[in-house]
């Protein structure tokens, strides 16, 4: 016994391992593993389990954080938040956490070592998240409730710099881009079969359409937006020229059911989103300049501002709830006398709109509104699901809620972000000399359209079922922009994926 154990001393020693040591090697560690797992079962502590696969992802930080990145990629849909109400903390399980890892990394890689690309720096999306990011800083120092605001900062971090900053790294290598849509795509199916199938048990009813995706999504309009975000992109890689003939029918496969996931969604505000990126499609391809687009939204604007009242009158005689049938619940959409949903939401945006009045500039603090809105809301405009407790939701507007919560800058460089993932999107859909990267282009940046369409109504980026999505489009947008655009192959030219130990980008 002790013979062996000298003999594997040595050849460790030496970094001279034979086969039999490593077999040794392995069965001693087995053998540890069992001893310490059966005395943590005996001691009803079950979790030892899970020792080996933290091993595993502990290596691919240490050795390949493009797996890292990518299996955050595929884990986002299927992960699950667990909540402590006492202590108001919630974490999406699996996948925060190991964006919580990727942050440290890149913090320390900064910190010691950084080599991170100049020109993806100098991007004017890259700006427009940098003073996004330092104005959230600011109004959480200057916060009514400091510890919500900076948990709120540094979850933001965790979602932007595993899929914003290290992304776009990742996606200096094109066969890269594909990926991620893939990963996320083959989890998502998953939840769609999961869902549909809750679905048929209940009778594909309308108010079971609100609850039958959880735990994986906790809100169905969250689902329906996920839907809408990805369709346009499958739609793109089934039209993407030279396409192989099994990978076409595969996302015309995924396609079919997310269309249909998004029709048992029931969420309105989903299918006008996507109604509103088919929209803009048209336009794109169409060939109109943007100078008469603007200007054609300015008039309609204008006329709707104008006759306003009219339009408000006509909008209340409209007494449909939502239903189960298809046409009813769109007809619905416009019922702002009776429908909840609709009253509510816009009880929580007048509540934004007092609280913006009373902290125009530095706002509330980031993530403070659910905590801060309650005296805000009118008698008159509470709902039957109205709340003074500030436990079922935020202001339900990607632009309402920053306005409240972070002054006019925070609606502003939200604003910027927006139109800068979009100009860059539509940029390279004109200039890139391959009509593959055209196609994806306008493809990612219809997705990125239904969301910030479905921002009006919504807000879901404090989550990483929407996060994930939404940072990682724009950064694929940036990517081909600085990388692909220009490229007349579709070649590698970078290499291979850089994020790794012992080639870092940074």
């Amino acid at each position: 016994m002790f013979e062996a154990f000298n003999k594997i001393h040595s050849e460790l020693k030496e970094n001279n391992l034979t086969e039999t040591t490593k077999q040794y090697l392995v069965f001693i560690a087995s053998g540890v593993f069992i001893a310490i797992n059966s005395i943590l079962i005996y001691k009803e502590f079950y979790w030892g389990i899970a020792i080996p696969l933290i091993i595993i992802v502990a290596l691919f930080f240490l050795l390949a954080l493009d797996k890292v990145l990518l299996l955050i990629v595929f884990l986002t849909p299927l992960s699950v938040n667990l909540l402590d109400k006492e202590l108001n903390i919630g974490v999406s399980l699996p996948a925060e956490p190991l964006m919580f890892g990727l942050l440290i990394i890149f913090i320390l890689k900064v910190l010691f070592d950084f080599k991170y690309d100049r020109k993806v720096l100098r991007h004017h999306v890259t700006i427009a998240i940098l003073l996004n990011l330092f104005w959230i800083f600011i109004t959480s120092v200057s916060s009514q409730m400091p510890l919500v605001s900076f948990k709120f900062f540094v979850a933001r971090l965790w979602f932007i710099v595993p899929m914003f900053f290290m992304a776009t790294m990742l996606l200096k290598d094109y066969r890269n881009v594909n990926k991620i849509f893939w990963y996320y795509a083959a989890a998502l199916v998953l939840v769609i079969l999961y869902t549909t199938f809750r679905h048929y048990i209940n009778g594909f009813a309308e108010k079971t359409g609100t609850w039958v995706m959880k735990p994986f999504y906790n809100d169905h309009t969250a689902y329906g937006a996920t839907m809408a975000m990805f369709i346009p992109v499958f739609i793109g890689i089934i039209l993407k020229p030279l396409q192989k003939g099994w990978i076409r029918l595969l996302a015309l496969g995924v396609v079919s059911m997310m269309i249909v996931a998004l029709i048992l969604s029931f969420s309105r505000a989903a299918w006008i989103s996507l109604a509103v990126g088919t929209t803009v499609f048209l336009i794109a391809i169409s060939g109109i300049r943007f100078r008469w687009v603007a200007l054609t939204g300015i008039v309609v604007f204008s006329f709707l501002y104008s006759f306003r009242f009219e339009i408000l009158d006509t909008l209340a005689k409209n007494k449909q709830d939502s239903s189960a049938n298809f046409v009813e619940h769109v007809q619905s959409i416009a019922n702002i006398s009776s429908d909840a949903s609709n009253l509510e939401r816009i009880n929580r945006w007048q509540s934004a709109i007092r609280m913006f009045k009373d902290k125009p500039f530095l706002g509330w603090g980031p993530g403070t509104y659910q905590f801060m809105y309650a005296p805000y809301q009118q008698s008159k405009e509470r709902t039957i699901i109205s709340t003074n407790f500030g436990d079922v939701g935020n202001a339900h507007s990607e632009y309402i809620g920053p306005l409240a919560e972070s002054g006019v800058m925070g609606m502003i460089s939200f604003l910027f972000i927006a139109l800068a993932a979009l100009h860059t999107g539509f940029k390279v859909f004109r200039r890139a000399r391959r009509r593959e990267v055209r196609l994806l282009s306008i493809s990612i940046t219809i997705g990125l359209v239904t969301y910030l369409a479905h921002g009006i109504m919504n807000n879901f980026l404090d989550t990483d079922k929407l996060s994930i999505p939404f940072w990682g489009f724009i950064a694929i947008l940036v990517a081909l922009d600085t990388y692909h655009k220009d490229q007349q192959k579709a070649t590698s030219d970078e290499g291979q994926s850089q994020i790794t130990v012992s080639k870092s980008p940074y």
